[in-house]
């Protein structure tokens, strides 16, 4: 029997330290789709003041990899892009929304949109390729 996509994310989260260090928090998940939010913390802060490039990256990198499995195929990534919108700074809590663009049967490609959740301003926009392996959740 299948997993329900809530059951795969809480399967992945359990062993996901790196979205666990980050302080995700899972807030919607269904059938290809994933919305996740955090609070940018002082340690996520480069030498400019501003949160790394690689926050936003890993937070819209999560929701790809929960959204690309939430259907129950085992689904890693194989290659991704991200444009950087506007800067961000220690306290600012963001949101990605992960969403399935197209699919075959061995890939799926997502569009990944992080937003300032305040204003819903975008902050960055990621894109995600996925490999469906035949393993399944």
């Amino acid at each position: 029997m299948m997993k329900a996509p809530q059951e795969i994310v809480n399967q992945m989260m359990a062993g996901d330290y790196f979205s666990q260090w980050l302080g995700i928090d899972v807030q919607e998940i269904k059938l290809n789709y994933c919305r996740l939010g955090m609070k940018l913390r002082r340690e996520m802060l480069n030498g400019f003041g501003i949160a790394h490039g690689g926050i936003t990256y890993s937070i819209a990198d999560s929701a790809l990899a929960f959204a690309s499995n939430s259907g129950g195929r085992k689904s890693v990534s194989i290659e991704t892009s991200i444009s950087h919108l506007i800067s961000l700074k220690e306290g600012d809590e963001l949101i990605a929304i992960a969403t399935l663009e197209s699919q075959t049967e061995k890939l799926g490609h997502y569009t990944i949109k992080v937003l300032l959740k305040e204003s819903d301003k975008p902050v960055a926009l990621f894109k995600g390729i996925v490999y469906r392996t035949s393993g399944i959740w």
